[in-house]
């Protein structure tokens, strides 16, 4: 698995534009330069937050990116989803058949389990973790994580 480039930058300019704390917001050549991206590819990845209503954009000469909504209600899941999608869904199996039009493993697939859970437990954690919880040190992340990492651990020993 792997984590692609939107879904890494997509995340660090949320955090950029949430933590700038400024009414105009930051353009694109500010986040260009602020994350060392070129133009072209923050503009892309601008356009996919804003239209998913992650963002909007300020009009004017020195307009630029703010939140859509508080930092507390951007679910991290959701953006990642938004600029990546699911590593499993539905459709999964139909894109995994081989050389066949039906994969040979259709009726009885332990692997579909495996990427079953492994989308489950994903959706688990980064539902739980919104954009301000990552808007602090590494280590207060860690922190977090650790915490949502040990109550789901507790809820399934219930």
């Amino acid at each position: 698995m792997k984590i692609t480039s939107s879904e890494e930058y997509g995340i660090r300019i949320l955090i950029r534009i949430a933590s700038a704390n400024l009414t105009d917001g930051l353009s694109i050549p500010q986040l260009s330069e602020a994350e060392g991206l070129s133009e072209p590819h923050v503009a892309k990845i601008c356009r996919t937050l804003r239209m998913e209503g992650f963002i909007n954009s300020t009009p004017g000469y020195k307009g630029g990116y703010v939140l859509a909504k508080p930092s507390e209600e951007i679910i991290i899941n959701n953006v990642l989803k938004a600029l990546g999608g699911n590593i499993y869904d539905k459709e999964f199996c139909e894109a995994h058949t081989g050389l066949g039009k039906l994969c040979t493993n259709s009726i009885d697939c332990s692997t579909r389990s495996l990427w079953r859970m492994v989308q489950h437990t994903l959706d688990n954690l980064l539902n739980k973790l919104t954009l301000k919880d990552l808007m602090v040190n590494e280590k207060e992340v860690d922190l977090k994580l650790e915490a949502i990492l040990q109550r789901n651990m507790d809820e399934m020993a219930k």
